[in-house]
């Protein structure tokens, strides 16, 4: 694996300190608003906005990248997000940040569309695996490692950012110095959201409910920790247990997925979610059981998008799963961008535990679901079925570096 990684490890530098420096700052808005004094909505409201900024790039980065170069792009997009970055430090406004974290989501959107497309160039079929699991490791674990910078400020309330800044610039080293050509970004095919859901109805809804839980989560988890009684070293050590939770049980869920129907395990997983996010709706204080509902949580929900792709993977021809996981990509971002809207009107009429209850009707509606298309469909057989690869939710891009959705382009 080793040799495998090494013509790539510029590029996985990269991204781990770009996560480290930007995966907490959506904890960290959430906070500051929620101690200014601003009402979840609010809140919401700027939590939307970067996932409304995230498919926005998502859509349109790959033009940018095509016509000046991956490594120019990259500069532009990287030195975007640390100015903007900067930015929150000046004004503490929901509005203003609402119109920054527009910003972040279309400058990271550009950033995974190089990284990925470039990932993508440089591995072949036999490492393709290798390189994926690579980078699913730089990226969760820059994201998990960054939550500690929320306590770094000493009492300076700019050093968070400051500090993300910093991190985020360093990022531009890497890929600047590196000797590897750069390739020119593939164009995803059409792919119908109609034809899509006629093959796989379950892996669409599946895709989308869980944009709506993990992105009313990310947008408001931190304010929910918070007003149970948490302080900020607690809130942090919260959210990088779910993170942590995530990264360890995608893959035994995903193994399990390959051995019965997987839709039976999607739809138990989702009960196992509907579950956690109820206990999480009623816990009234930090300690022990937060924490570990917290990783069972982030282990059940995380595995939730690889395993509805997995799903309609095993409902398409080889040639369509490419620009069908870039759909899957894109209708996630679409839920993740309505979830911090949704969850905060439930909040508002809930209270505290509000957000997720929101996620737990998500689950259960989805649940529901589920189970209806268990009964009004046969399974494909478990030796029809594509072997299960844990997936990043970044952009279409990533669907690239799947070893089974590039079976599909004859690489």
């Amino acid at each position: 694996m080793l040799s495998s990684i090494l013509p790539v490890r510029a590029l996985l530098l990269a991204i781990f300190m770009l996560m480290a420096g930007s995966g907490f700052l959506a904890t960290l808005l959430s906070l500051r608003l929620n101690r200014a004094g601003y009402d979840t909505m609010l809140i919401g409201l700027v939590a939307t906005a970067y996932f409304g900024g995230l498919v926005i790039g998502a859509l349109r980065s790959a033009s940018v990248v095509r016509r000046v170069g991956h490594i120019r792009a990259f500069a532009a997009f990287v030195a975007l997000l640390s100015a903007s970055t900067l930015g929150y430090a000046l004004l503490v406004h929901p509005l203003l940040w609402a119109g920054l974290r527009l910003v972040d989501g279309l400058c990271v959107a550009g950033v995974f569309v190089c990284l990925e497309s470039w990932l993508n160039d440089r591995a072949d079929a036999a490492t393709r695996g290798s390189v994926l699991a690579a980078y699913m490791v730089a990226l969760y674990s820059g994201q998990a490692l960054g939550q500690p910078l929320l306590v770094a400020s000493g009492g300076l309330p700019a050093v968070p950012f400051e500090l993300a800044s910093i991190l985020i610039s360093l990022a531009i080293i890497p890929l600047c110095l590196t000797r590897s050509s750069a390739p020119v970004p593939a164009e995803a095919s059409a792919f119908s959201i109609h034809t899509l859901f006629a093959a796989s109805p379950l892996g669409v809804v599946g895709a989308v409910a869980t944009g709506l839980m993990l992105g009313a989560f990310y947008g408001l988890a931190a304010v929910h920790v918070r007003r149970l009684g948490l302080d900020l070293t607690q809130t942090a050590s919260f959210m990088m247990t779910v993170i942590l939770g995530g990264v360890a049980l995608q893959w035994p869920l995903g193994r399990l997925s390959d051995r019965y129907d997987r839709r039976q395990v999607i739809v138990l997983s989702f009960a196992a979610t509907l579950g956690v996010s109820l206990a999480l709706s009623m816990v009234m204080g930090g300690g022990p059981v937060l924490l570990a509902l917290g990783a069972a949580f982030g282990g059940l929900s995380f595995a939730l998008y690889p395993l509805c792709v997995a799903h309609c993977n095993d409902r398409l021809l080889a040639a369509e799963r490419v620009a069908a996981s870039g759909r899957l990509v894109l209708l996630y971002s679409i839920g993740a961008a309505l979830g911090p809207i949704c969850a905060a009107m439930v909040i508002t009429v809930a209270g505290t535990g509000g957000l997720f209850l929101f996620i737990a009707l998500c689950a259960g509606a989805t649940l529901l679901f589920g189970l209806w298309r268990q009964a009004a469909m046969s399974p494909v057989p478990t030796t029809g079925q594509q072997d299960f690869q844990i997936l990043p939710r970044t952009t279409p891009m990533a669907s690239l570096l799947d070893p089974h959705t590039a079976d599909g382009q004859g690489e």
